[in-house]
Order: structure tokens, then C-alpha cells, then sequence
């Protein structure tokens, strides 16, 4: 059963088959519609698009479902719009508001997010860790739910600075980017101590620290102000006997062994960082999610998805905590019969 097989994974008991997950699939109307009969689609009710994906994701058999609480709605309206191109079906993600509240690099390196933003109650921020653990449980009955943080660090200062001044302040004096840094992750705190207290037995950080060619600031500059912090946010999520999955796009591999040090149980991983490397040195340690390549399932032949598959599935069956995903999502423009042959060339490797 799903939930069994991802909870033996998660604590490296390795299950009978390889279990999975995906991302964005579950938003693909064409594809749910082929696989489950239900005839949804972008205009649907609401309730019947949950109804809709939760059969789905049930039909596919998902043991683990990605989830978060904490992202940019912490920030108010102290934060930047860099706008959305469409994504999802029906192009309902689209945002064409472009703006950003901070004038120059002098004004972000000046920015104290205490001050902006406040604290929290703790109970309160338990509460609604508790809350989002506990709804989720109830939507997806089947696999392995969580709750977490998006907005560790990095990926913070994108939400709340927007690329280009986020770059202009990194380069115009890097030791007082350092310190603001320090200063978010004092203010963010807030956050991983009340999760540390939540009953939540598996929680995801998300923190984007790369781009696709791999580092955007120094490796020197990560280690001095990212990787220092991260410890200290994990150090009560890791004391209260939680599983800490650590995920981040682009590629990371410079920092794989940074990010293990920290404590993390497991890292989820777009295909630009290696499945091999993370395998050879963490497989029999650590959760390992991913990471077959979305491009191959959007124009690739039926022998380039299988032999996608096998490839994860050569590396990853001997990892008692893999599990199979497709690491960069599959997005609703993704061929529904490209999509229905992975899951059959899945179903197919994932018996041990």
C-alpha cells in the first residue's frame, strides 16, 4: 500500500517496490481525464478539481505528497512582483503585475525583516503547522504528508527583493548581504522552532540556492552565511525526531555535501544535479526523490522515456529510501500518451 511503502522508505526500510511521487501531474486535466474517466478540466468547480486529482493520484499510486505552508504570504505586501508566465492548464497562473518596493541595492542591504514583518505568536504558528499537517492527511488518506517552510533563505530573498535588486545588493557589498542574510534567517527562525514543536512526523524545506548552471553567489559566501544558518533552523526540527527533506531546483551539486552536513534526511532534486553522485555517496543514508528528466517525456521518443526510467530506476532500486519522480514536474503541456507510457515503464521496474 502506498502509505507503507512510503513510510519504509522514509525510515530506509527498503519496501517491495520502489515507491513515487510527482508534481504538477496531478493539475494536468487531459491526463486525469485519460487516466481516471473523469471529465474535468481548467474551468471545473473547485471541489470537483480536488475530487478529480485526488483519484488520479491515487490511480498512480503517489506515496508522497510535496507540501508547504510557509511561503510568500508571510511577507504582506512587502514584497516583489516579477510576474508569472503560464504554467498551469488553461494558463490560470498567469500574473502580469510587475513590481517591487525597494528603490536600490542601498535600500535592501539596509532592509530588517523584523521590523517589516513582525513576529508571530508560537502557538499560534504551531497551530496552523498542526492545521496544514492534519488537512493534508485528510485529502490524501493514501501516502506520506507533510508541512514545511518554502521561504528558508534564498528563496526568501527572492520572493521579497526580485532578481535584479536581489543581484545588484549580492554584488554592490557582499559582507552586508552577508548580514542580511543573518538578519532573515534570525527572523525566520521563528518558523522552524514552532515546526519543531508541531506534531509533524516529516516536514519539507524548499530553498532555491541555485540556478541551472549551479551557484548564483560565491561557494565561499554560502558557506560563510547559508549553510551556517541552515543548521541552525534544522537543529530543533532534527531534535524533535522529525524527517527533515531538504529540496531545491536548479543544480546543486556543488553543495550536496554541504546540504547532507546540515542534517537532512533526504533531498528532492530537479535532473540537473546528480542522481548518480547523490546515490553513490548518500544512497544507503538518505531519502532520494527523482529525478527523470520532464524534457524527455515532452518531446522524447517512447525508447528515450523508457530508457529515462531505467536509468533512475538502475541507480535508485538499491536505495532502501528512493523514490521515482519525474524531478522538474509534468506540466499540463506534457503528451498525455507520453505521460501514460512512463507510468507503465514505472509500473513495470518499480517491483524489487
Amino acid at each position: 500500500m502506498p502509505f507503507d511503502d512510503g513510510w519504509a522508505a522514509i525510515n530506509l526500510e527498503m519496501p517491495k517496490r520502489v515507491p513515487r511521487t510527482e508534481y504538477s501531474a496531478e493539475g494536468h486535466w487531459d491526463l486525469i481525464k485519460a487516466v481516471t474517466g473523469i471529465d474535468v478540466g481548467a474551468t471545473s468547480p473547485e471541489k470537483m478539481q480536488r475530487q478529480a486529482s485526488a483519484t488520479f493520484m491515487h490511480a498512480w499510486n503517489y506515496d508522497f505528497f510535496w507540501d508547504i505552508l510557509i511561503g510568500n504570504n508571510e511577507f504582506g505586501a512587502t514584497r516583489t512582483s516579477m510576474g508569472h508566465a503560464e504554467y498551469a492548464a488553461g494558463g490560470v497562473d498567469r500574473n502580469d503585475t510587475l513590481f517591487c518596493p525597494f528603490t536600490d541595492p542601498e535600500h535592501v542591504l539596509c532592509f530588517d525583516p523584523g521590523e517589516a514583518y513582525g513576529h508571530t505568536d508560537k502557538a499560534a504558528l504551531v497551530q496552523r503547522f498542526e492545521t496544514h499537517y492534519r488537512t493534508n492527511c485528510q485529502n490524501h488518506g493514501f501516502g506520506i504528508n507533510m508541512t514545511g517552510i518554502y521561504t528558508t533563505l534564498i528563496s526568501g530573498f527572492i520572493e521579497i527583493f526580485g532578481w535584479e535588486m536581489l543581484l545588484l545588493a549580492a554584488g554592490t557589498d557582499p559582507k552586508r548581504f552577508g548580514d542580511l542574510a543573518n538578519r532573515y534567517a534570525a527572523w525566520n527562525q521563528q518558523y522552524f522552532d514552532a515546526l519543531a514543536q508541531a506534531d509533524v512526523p516529516v516536514v519539507m524545506v524548499h530553498d532555491d540556492i541555485v540556478w541551472s548552471s549551479g551557484a548564483v553567489f560565491s561557494p565561499d559566501w554560502y558557506r560563510e552565511y547559508v549553510f551556517p544558518n541552515y543548521k541552525r533552523y534544522f537543529a530543533p526540527l532534527l531534535d524533535s525526531g522529525k524527517k527533515v527533506i531538504f529540496c531545491s531546483d536548479g543544480n546543486f551539486n556543488e553543495f550536496i555535501d554541504d546540504i547532507a552536513a546540515t542534517g537532512v534526511h533526504g533531498f528532492v532534486f530537479e535532473p540537473l544535479t546528480s542522481l548518480e553522485y547523490i546515490v553513490r555517496k548518500y544512497g544507503q543514508t538518505h531519502v532520494i526523490i527523482g529525478n527523470a528528466d520532464t524534457r524527455i517525456l515532452l518531446s522524447g521518443t517512447r525508447a528515450e522515456i523508457r530508457a529515462e526510467v531505467e536509468r533512475c530506476m538502475a541507480l535508485g532500486r538499491g536505495c532502501p529510501g528512493y523514490f521515482m519522480a519525474v524531478g522538474n514536474h509534468i506540466p499540463a503541456n506534457t503528451p498525455v500518451e507520453s505521460a501514460l507510457y512512463y507510468n507503465q515503464v514505472y509500473e513495470k521496474l518499480s517491483v524489487r
